[in-house]
C-alpha cells in the first residue's frame, strides 16, 4: 500500500523508546517472564492475560524517554522510512476508527504506539524483539520492534511489503478497539482450539484490520489529500502473506513438523485470511466473530 506522496502528517502519534533492561521481582513479573518465553518459542501472544505489571523492576538506560518519531511530515516521508510508515499507518488508522467506532457503539480514544529497539518495559512486562508486536490492555498502548518485520519475512515466510508491516499494526489497533468494546473482559480467553475465545478475538482484530484496508483509500489526512493511492489486489494479497505466516497452523508446521488444532489460540491462516477479507469488503460491522458458530468461523 503507497502513501500518496503529498499527504500530510501532523505527526506525535508514534513515539520511539530506547532500551530498557527489566528484572522479574514478583509473581506478577515472573508470569510476565514465561508470557514472553511461550511468545518466543510458539508464536502465540499471551501478553494481555499478564496483570499489571507489578513486581517488575526496571532500570531505564539513557536515552530510554519516549519521544516522538523525527521527520515525518508527508506520504513521501512515509513510503521512505519505516518510522515514518508506522506514523503515516497510525494516523490513517486513528482517522478510521475515530468515524468507524460510531457504528459500533463506542467511545473513542487514540491508543499509545510506541517503537524501540532491544527491549522496553511496559504493563504486561518486559518486551522485546522475539515477543512481537502486541497491544498491551493495561496500558492502551501498542509495541513494536520493527526488527519483527525481518523476521516476518526472513521466518514466518511473508512477503513483507508495506501492507504486510501496516496489517500487523492495524491488528494490533484492532485489539485496542476490543479494550474499548470490553471485549477483553467479556470474553473467555483460557481456553484453546479452533473456535476457542482466544481464537475469535484474534480473528475479529483481522476482520477490523482489513476494515481499516477497505477505507484506506479513501481516508483523507490533514491537507485534505487520501493517505494512500487506490490499492490493488497485489498489495492486498501482500497483507494476507502475512495473515497466512502467523496462522497457528503455519506456525506449528514449521515449528513442529505437525498441526494440532485443539492448541490454536490465534486461528489458521484460512481463518485468518478470511475474517480480513470479510472486514475488507463488508467493513467493520462485518466482524461478529464472537456469536457465530464455530463452522462459521
Amino acid at each position: 500500500m503507497t502513501f500518496n506522496d503529498d499527504s500530510q502528517l501532523r505527526g506525535g502519534k508514534v513515539k520511539r523508546r530506547g532500551r530498557t533492561t527489566a528484572i522479574a521481582g514478583g509473581g506478577v513479573g515472573v508470569a510476565a517472564v514465561v508470557v514472553f518465553l511461550i511468545a518466543q518459542f510458539t508464536g502465540v501472544d499471551l501478553s494481555g492475560l499478564v496483570g499489571d505489571g507489578g513486581g517488575v523492576t526496571q532500570i531505564q538506560d539513557a536515552g530510554s524517554e519516549a519521544s516522538p518519531v523525527a521527520e515525518c511530515r508527508t506520504g513521501r516521508d512515509a513510503n521512505a522510512s519505516i518510522d515514518c510508515r508506522m506514523e503515516g499507518a497510525a494516523e490513517s488508522l486513528d482517522t478510521y476508527w475515530t468515524t468507524e467506532s460510531r457504528q459500533l457503539g463506542i467511545g473513542y480514544t487514540s491508543p499509545d504506539f510506541f517503537l524501540f529497539d532491544g527491549s522496553t518495559d511496559t504493563a504486561c512486562g518486559t518486551a522485546s524483539a522475539a515477543t512481537g508486536p502486541f497491544y498491551c490492555p493495561p496500558d492502551k498502548a501498542i509495541y513494536l520492534d520493527t526488527a519483527f518485520y525481518d523476521d516476518l519475512q526472513s521466518q514466518y515466510g511473508s512477503s513483507g511489503g508495506p501492507l504486510a508491516q501496516m496489517y500487523v499494526v492495524a491488528h494490533e489497533w484492532g485489539h485496542h478497539v476490543q479494550q474499548l468494546q470490553g471485549t477483553f473482559a467479556d470474553t473467555d480467553r483460557s481456553g484453546t482450539g479452533a473456535s476457542s475465545g482466544s481464537v475469535r478475538v484474534e480473528l475479529q482484530a483481522d476482520c477490523y484490520a482489513g476494515a481499516w484496508v477497505g477505507d484506506a483509500a479513501t481516508t483523507k489526512s490533514a491537507n485534505g489529500t487520501t493517505f494512500f493511492e487506490p490499492i490493488t489486489r497485489a498489495q492486498i494479497a501482500d497483507a494476507l502473506s502475512a495473515a497466512s505466516a502467523v496462522g497457528d497452523d503455519s506456525i506449528q508446521q514449521r515449528s513442529s513438523g505437525h498441526v494440532d488444532p485443539d492448541s490454536f489460540t490465534h486461528g489458521s491462516s484460512a481463518q485468518r485470511q478470511r475474517w480480513f477479507e470479510r472486514g475488507y469488503e463488508q467493513g467493520a460491522t462485518s466482524c461478529d466473530t464472537l456469536s457465530v458458530p464455530g463452522s462459521s468461523l
